[in-house]
């Protein structure tokens, strides 16, 4: 009973300390049934055919089906896909060849990153993103054949031409870079799921998710040293984050094939289960149920600082970030339900 009641003079204080903008109890803008989505309730379900089947085959048998309730199908190699709430699945989706890269492939999976990031459209909702590989794979690596068959000079000049347009104004990589890279400055999370094959190219796309759920018998390999050549498709920027300089120098150098619960122990992998779709959604939900303000402030904290010495800059960016959310509609949200009052997120 006592606690009851300090929840509710809790509750009651918090109301009146909200701004008088936030009285109405809506998003700035919005009125009394705010078309915007509410992601407070943190438990309600997803569906997605491919982990809701208690019948799940065994991990060494894992596959994800075709999806359903594709939004956006870019050269028939991604779809874009709406899972609700928030969270958008990015399919590779070229299953008969295990999600192998070919020039098209390479083309659909840049295009995405770009249109999640800029297509106002298509982003206005977005909290998170989920990257997956239909069928039997996560993605091979290059499809040398198909590369070849393309025209190795031109396919060569597509890869390798910089900037590739697919970053914007401040696009930095090639094409082959920006398949990676560009998933680090979407301002949302993004998560990898991981199962069969895991190679070359394929790993380096993995890598550019803030993170990546395996399962445990999925096969990952930096494998360009095995054509003479070195990962250069961002692997510089992402390896020195995850695992020390020795690990990368003998993955890289030796093209050793490892399995995900190597991985995992190494820190390329965040987690092996076994079903990495489900522990996805599973981490989409928890992230939902946060400020959109503080996951995407989050994200650029740690990308911004994470490998800068200065201990100066590091501290002046929390405090900039920190500036930007104290006050904010979203902040404040974020704050009642502490007090178990639900406000809606309004996600700019």
């Amino acid at each position: 009973m006592a606690s009851r009641i300090m929840m509710k003079r809790c509750r009651n204080c918090f109301r009146q300390a909200l701004p008088a903008s936030y009285a109405h109890l809506g998003p700035p803008g919005a009125n009394s049934s705010p078309s915007l989505p509410i992601y407070h309730n943190r438990h309600q379900s997803f569906h997605h055919s491919s982990f809701h089947n208690a019948n799940a085959p065994p991990s060494n048998t894992y596959e994800l089906k075709r999806p359903t309730n594709v939004k956006i199908n870019i050269n028939d190699h991604v779809k874009i896909v709406s899972l609700g709430q928030g969270v958008v699945n990015v399919v590779l989706s070229r299953p008969n060849k295990l999600n192998s890269l070919c020039i098209p492939m390479f083309e659909a999976i840049a295009e995405a990153a770009s249109r999640l990031r800029n297509d106002r459209e298509l982003n206005k909702d977005l909290r998170v993103v989920i990257i997956s590989g239909e069928g039997r794979a996560f993605c091979s690596g290059l499809d040398a054949k198909g590369v070849a068959l393309s025209g190795p000079k031109s396919s060569l000049n597509k890869l390798l031409k910089r900037p590739s347009g697919y970053g914007g104004d401040d696009g930095l990589g090639n094409l082959a870079q920006d398949v990676c890279y560009l998933w680090r400055k979407l301002p949302v999370p993004v998560i990898a799921v991981l199962h069969g094959y895991c190679f070359g190219g394929g790993l380096q796309i993995a890598l550019g998710a803030d993170f990546r759920f395996a399962t445990p018998d999925c096969k990952l390999s930096i494998m360009e040293s095995r054509w003479g050549l070195i990962p250069d498709m961002s692997a510089s920027i992402v390896l020195r984050e995850l695992v020390r300089m020795d690990v990368a120098k003998e993955l890289t150098m030796t093209g050793r094939i490892i399995s995900g619960s190597e991985a995992e122990s190494l820190g390329l992998v965040t987690r092996c289960v076994d079903d990495p779709m489900e522990e996805a959604m599973k981490v989409a939900r928890e992230i939902t149920a946060r400020s959109p303000d503080s996951v995407a402030a989050s994200k650029e904290l740690f990308q911004s600082t994470w490998m800068v010495e200065d201990d100066a800059t590091c501290l002046e960016k929390e405090t900039t970030l920190q500036l930007k959310l104290i006050g904010t509609w979203n902040q404040a949200a974020s704050a009642g339900r502490q007090f178990g009052i639900n406000l809606p997120y309004w996600n700019k």
